[in-house]
């Protein structure tokens, strides 16, 4: 819970300029000379039974090339996209994934883009999850191929992570090819071993003999000798890039067989002798323009005129495109063009070797038309190259807020990476967005120096620094505009996390009064952390106004996502005030907000079904808890903030647990914890790591549980306050274990003292029933009978029943003293209803029939509810509850009917009934019959 979600910002769906975005999609065409190879068009069709087909050569060995041609033989939709450097971003990664897709399936982005948050996605299953689901709902004939080039350019494991359990859970509808230089971290070999992977490598792409004499022969005409052909074959070995090279040199030669004598060795030999021929063999004008524009990793006329001064740009590419030279149209109409990367690779090094007081210039050319035409990340890279770091700097600042709106807080972070700290240190805005990245991160350590920076920054200014402008956002949902804020909210979310209230109130109330009017964004985050202030201390019916409030702006916006987490947090404060019907409430209302007419229901649903199953939970009724996780956690799975997804998975762990399953219980407790915000963060915020110690108990492993409590320094004369009291609740569990009873009290004392003193009847209710135990550990059992009498009566009316029930055997032995010892009365355990505690009876019964014991907890209970029914007064009540006569009963189970009388009068005197109607409905109650 260390940062609620942020409300949707409408803005563009892919970063960047949408133009140059279009030539990342763009299915290049077959360059000229281009030689078909069915032999590897078929090995491509035949892969595609398969999971994944992998491309997989060094630079030069025609991949694209190959790829771009089957891509366009094939009639059924093709999605391309060629990666950079920038998509090692993960969400503009599935930015452009996505938009590569809704080019073949019109109307795929408006459903899922919107799970890339923000705030972001600490992974993105949930949003490959998402898109699985759309492709699957298409038609099995309607296939889409999805082809990632230049996969080597991806170095990030959160892309590698979503793309491998995107492979994982393939749907029918998809096929997926990769063009890579090196093998990607997948899992090849797994992949290899289930017959999942078609691989192309560099032996099956080097042409052969044939292939070679063909691209030679329409290159350079039929005059050239099959010698020479099969030597440049030989030399080249079969390398296309080295081949296409050589026909360029061999051009207006008359002795190609000499020329062919001339050059040998390793590739990148061949590849340095021939850039070197064809270009002496160029005009000086067309040389000088190849070297400038090799800065560049793509090319326009107009930005090439603005890096050279010329103002023949457009020109210069057609005629460098006819020369052959290696240069590649990104769209239809040639207003976008790429240099090969091996022939860029060299003129870089040759422009460096010969120029290199020109390079600067050219970068800052660069940078100021990628400035002005919106191109930040290339902006950015060509500021840093010309060694301006405080224009970089400024370039950043402007861009940081739109980048995380878009959830793109990794190319925010490479930008900082990339500078130099003391320049990052000197400026406000670069100190608050790195705070911000490291709290989305769940790295919070270092936070507190970079807010002390940014505030010295900030007085060091004296109010000098530049306003920010970032147009898809603007000042009124920006989060770094007006610094002084800021500071100040960051400042209450690290003490929002500690658990210390009154310094999140305090840092909370600084930034409400350093606002400005129209800043909504900060104005409501501020309100949000004051409302958590108000619940970390206590003081529930604030906290319950506030959250209530925020529910009401968001409803009335239209906005559900924040409506639904609002209501999320109203119910949290609910439950904590014992009130489970109010609670369910909340949660069934926000679920009606996130599923509006004619449209699908939202992942935010997700929010509101794990309420609803954290309270059917509790009242003991499980199976409708796991239809609410069922689809629930698949949901949370979709969101970008994780705490609710944490939630519903620990929920689940319990109900594995009762049913046996130990080991299900620990895996699901277990993905809870790695999904859950921020470690450290105090326990009510995030109770997962409590669950977990307190799971572990329950399975009796006593020892990983005493070594959690003492990890995280708490002890048994501690002063506990509110937002740690999960962690210390499983103190007591471990203190009682060890048969420390009297500390375990002693502790009790203080945290029920504090709930008393808050009205905090949830939690009263499990400090008691932790109370009860403690007294019948230390051998007061009057004391115990009383505690827990006092406590079922404070739980009946809301319906509280695994509150009792995760206790286990102690808890239902202690419960069947209780009301054995209330039986002379003909009422139960100081007046609570019977068929309450036959809810009871039926939850410790589950836990019962789930260990596969006929004497578990739930007979314990059943015990002190009534005297034992023997096996053949069990069949009797049985046969009875079916409205059978005595004498049916008698023949089915072979005995007088005196005999069936007795056993009636038997079970009518033990259920305390007057008749068999009433000893039916008892008996059900009780949980003794089905």
């Amino acid at each position: 819970m260390a940062e609620p979600p942020a409300p949707t910002i409408e803005q563009a769906g892919a970063s960047g300029s949408d133009e140059l975005l279009a030539t990342k999609l763009y299915l290049p065409q077959p360059p000229p000379g281009f030689v078909a190879r069915p032999r590897l068009v078929e090995a491509l069709h035949q892969g595609l039974t398969r999971g994944l087909v992998l491309v997989c050569a060094p630079a030069g060995f025609g991949k694209t090339s190959l790829l771009a041609d089957w891509a366009r033989q094939r009639q059924r939709p093709v999605a391309w996209l060629s990666l950079d450097q920038g998509d090692n971003d993960p969400a503009r990664f599935w930015r452009h994934v996505i938009a590569a897709l809704d080019r073949m399936r019109p109307g795929l982005a408006e459903q899922v883009s919107s799970l890339l948050g923000p705030p972001p996605p600490p992974a993105f299953e949930g949003l490959v999850t998402a898109l699985i689901n759309e492709l699957a709902a298409q038609p099995a004939e309607d296939q889409l191929l999805l082809i990632l080039d230049d996969y080597h350019l991806i170095e990030t494991p959160a892309v590698h992570a979503s793309i491998g359990f995107l492979l994982e859970h393939l749907p029918h509808g998809l096929h997926l090819v990769l063009a890579s230089r090196a093998d990607p971290p997948l899992g090849l070999a797994r992949l290899r071993t289930r017959g999942q992977l078609t691989e192309l490598r560099a032996a099956e792409l080097r042409f052969t003999v044939e292939e070679a004499a063909a691209l030679l022969r329409g290159a350079v005409g039929a005059d050239l000798p099959d010698t020479a052909m099969a030597t440049l074959a030989a030399r080249t070995e079969g390398w296309v890039a080295g081949l296409q090279l050589a026909a360029l040199s061999l051009r207006e030669r008359s002795d190609a067989a000499g020329f062919v004598a001339t050059f040998s060795g390793s590739h990148r030999y061949v590849l340095d002798f021939l850039t070197e021929e064809v270009l002496e063999r160029q005009p000086e004008p067309l040389v000088r323009f190849l070297l400038e524009t090799s800065v560049l990793e793509r090319l326009s006329g107009e930005l090439c005129d603005a890096v050279t001064g010329r103002g023949d740009g457009q020109a210069m590419l057609e005629q460098v495109e006819r020369a052959n030279l290696f240069l590649t149209p990104l769209d239809e109409v040639r207003g976008w063009w790429r240099y090969d990367q091996l022939f860029a690779d060299l003129l870089r090094a040759r422009m460096q070797r010969e120029r290199p007081a020109r390079v600067p210039e050219l970068h800052r050319n660069a940078a100021a038309w990628s400035e002005a035409h919106g191109l930040a990340d290339d902006a950015v890279r060509h500021a840093l190259a010309a060694g301006d770091a405080a224009w970089a700097a400024r370039l950043i600042e402007h861009q940081a807020d739109g980048l995380l709106v878009r959830s793109e807080g990794a190319t925010l972070r490479r930008w900082l990476e990339a500078m130099p700290a003391a320049l990052v240190r000197s400026r406000p805005r670069l100190c608050l967005a790195q705070a911000r990245l490291a709290i989305l991160s769940r790295r919070v350590e270092g936070v507190d120096g970079l807010l002390d920076a940014a505030e010295r920054a900030w007085e060091g200014a004296a109010g000098t620094v530049e306003e920010p402008y970032e147009p898809s956002v603007g000042r009124a949902a920006s989060l770094l505009a007006n610094i002084p804020a800021t500071i100040a909210l960051e400042r209450a979310i690290l003490a929002e996390l500690r658990g210390d209230a009154e310094q999140t109130i305090l840092f909370a109330s600084r930034a409400q009064a350093l606002l400005a009017e129209g800043e909504w964004m900060l104005a409501f985050l501020a309100r949000t952390h004051l409302a958590v202030a108000e619940w970390l201390s206590g003081r529930l019916l604030e906290a319950e106004r506030a959250f209530a409030s925020s529910v009401a702006q968001w409803r009335a916006t239209g906005e559900p996502f924040p409506a639904a987490w609002s209501s999320y947090q109203l119910a949290e404060v609910q439950r904590a005030q014992g009130r489970l019907d109010a609670a369910l409430g909340t949660y069934q209302h926000a679920l009606v907000m996130t599923a509006a007419p004619g449209r699908p229901t939202l992942p935010a649903a997700g929010v509101a079904l794990v309420g609803m199953a954290e309270v059917a939970y509790q009242r003991g009724e499980l199976e409708v808890a796991l239809g609410h996780l069922t689809e629930g956690v698949a949901r949370c799975r979709q969101l970008a903030y994780t705490q609710p997804l944490a939630t519903g998975l620990a929920v689940l762990a319990w109900i594995r647990q009762d049913r046996g399953d130990h080991a299900g219980a620990l895996a699901a407790i277990g993905e809870a914890e790695r999904v859950a915000p921020t470690p450290g963060v105090a326990s009510l915020l995030n109770s997962v790591p409590a669950q977990r110690a307190r799971l572990l108990l329950a399975q009796g492993d006593l020892a990983a549980a005493t070594h959690w409590a003492r990890e995280r320094g708490l002890g048994a004369d501690d002063q506990p306050g509110y937002p740690r009291e999960p962690g210390y609740l499983v103190l007591v569990r471990v203190l009682l274990a060890h048969n420390r009873p009297d500390q375990a009290l002693r502790l009790l004392e203080r945290l029920h003292g504090l709930a008393a003193a808050q009205r905090r009847t949830g939690s009263l209710i499990e400090i008691q029933a932790l109370q009860a135990l403690a007294l019948a550990s230390g051998g007061d059992e009057a004391g115990a009978m009383a505690v827990l009498a006092e406590t079922l009566v404070l739980a009946c009316p809301e319906g509280y029943v695994r509150v009792f029930a995760d206790e286990g055997p102690p808890m239902a032995t202690l419960l069947g003293r209780l009301v054995a010892a209330q039986r002379a009365r003909q009422t139960a355990a100081s007046g609570v209803p019977l068929g309450y505690l036959g809810r009871l009876v039926r939850a410790f019964e589950s836990a019962t029939a789930a260990s596969g014991s006929r004497a578990g907890p739930g007979r314990a209970v059943m015990a002190g509810l009534v005297d034992p029914l023997s096996e053949r007064e069990l069949e009797v009540l049985h046969l009875l509850a079916t409205g059978k006569p005595n004498q049916q009963i008698a023949d089915e189970l072979v005995v007088a009917v005196n005999t069936v009388k007795k056993h009636v009068a038997h079970i009518l005197d033990k259920l305390g009934a007057a008749n068999r109607t009433e000893a039916t409905a008892r008996a059900r109650e009780l949980g003794l019959l089905d």
